[in-house]
């Protein structure tokens, strides 16, 4: 397995479950080497399904926030349009914070942190080899690529590479925000605020420890900001400031009140991505489909990882048809799924603010 990331764990935890050796090869050098990022909503039928799998929907369920479900939409000038709050026994979509989610899928694994993977080669005399970083070789019988968008696994199956959308995301956070800034955490209440005006968006979410994460959403050229200096958070703040000109104070707060800013242009493989199928290599996740962030798909890649895991374990046949049948019912989910959330995100971020409200209003239940 390469990739720690949910995919790559949910796969490394259901084999683990049913006895099976795994070998995780992760680049970053410990768990905590960096940022873990927002919250996740993990879906009843997809994300759950797969700690399900795992033996660990209870431990989820102790740990997430159902209350994180709550939705409100303003207008850019501070009315509320929405107000969607869940049912005290909702738990369609409950949210748990990235860190978290990783902390609760690693438990007893073994991961190799530190091995940082450059290129897979199948088809070797002695199966499947893998080249490191640091310079060493070693071969496996099966490589399952967990490791995102711009995954080293790919180009041992698939030449495609992922191309931008238009739209780039600012990411920037709040920390202690029900004590610090009181307001504003009363004004994204319990789970997510989203702001929509023309070709842009301002949306936060509540992660828990009162921490929130703020996204600017715009449709740009890739090199708009390429003159701004990602560490000078003041200029990064201004340029934003400007684009979203006009906006209501309080909502601009989340703005001002941002600490360090990150660029995050969104990336995207081919609705349709298939690969022929490759004995000894195949992919997840991010690696297999990378599509717009609207909640689908982690949910996916986790399911992925659980579904592909179980099927080895529990499989009477040759692992290597249960990765091609894998294949072919992941590209047939992932492609409706893709197709969604590429449609969601031309809505989201819009010449006509009223088609994100329109989608809205379509997901969420009355």
């Amino acid at each position: 397995m390469v990739g720690s990331g949910p995919a790559g764990l949910a796969f490394a935890r259901v084999l683990h479950r049913h006895g099976h050796p795994v070998a995780v090869l992760e680049r970053d050098p410990a768990p905590d080497a960096r940022p873990p990022g927002g919250t996740l909503d993990l879906h009843e039928g997809l994300g759950q399904r797969a700690l399900e799998k795992a033996g660990l929907l209870a431990e989820f369920q102790a740990l997430s926030r159902p209350e994180g479900q709550a939705m409100r939409i303003l207008d850019p000038d501070g009315t509320v349009l929405r107000d969607w709050r869940p049912r005290p026994d909702d738990r369609a979509n409950p949210e748990i914070d990235r860190g978290q989610l990783r902390d609760l899928l690693l438990g007893p694994l073994d991961v190799q942190w530190g091995r940082s993977v450059t290129r897979v080669v199948p088809g070797t005399r002695d199966g499947v080899l893998v080249h490191f970083a640091d310079g060493r070789q070693e071969t496996f019988d099966l490589v399952v690529g967990a490791d995102g968008a711009w995954s080293r696994t790919r180009p041992a199956v698939s030449p495609v590479t992922p191309h931008y959308t238009g739209v780039t995301y600012v990411e920037t956070s709040l920390d202690d925000v029900d004590t610090r800034h009181p307001d504003l955490a009363r004004l994204i209440g319990d789970g997510s605020l989203a702001v929509y005006g023309v070709n842009r968006a301002l949306v936060a979410q509540r992660n828990s420890g009162g921490h929130v994460k703020v996204y600017a959403q715009f449709r740009a050229p890739l090199d708009r900001y390429t003159d701004l200096d990602p560490g000078d958070a003041e200029a990064v703040r201004s340029s934003l400031l400007a684009l979203f000109d006009g906006w209501a104070a309080p909502v601009l707060d989340l703005l001002r009140h941002g600490t360090a800013f990150v660029h995050r242009p969104l990336y995207v493989l081919p609705v349709s991505h298939t690969w022929t199928h490759v004995p000894g290599v195949t992919l997840l996740g991010d690696a297999a489909h990378l599509m717009p962030p609207l909640g689908a798909g982690a949910n996916l890649a986790m399911l992925e990882g659980a579904e592909l895991a179980e099927s080895i374990a529990t499989g009477p046949g040759d692992p290597d048809e249960a990765v091609r049948v894998f294949e072919e019912q992941m590209w047939a989910r992932a492609g409706r799924w893709a197709k969604m959330t590429t449609a969601g995100l031309e809505r989201l971020v819009s010449p006509d603010p009223a088609e994100a409200l329109a989608l809205f209003d379509q997901v969420q239940p009355s």
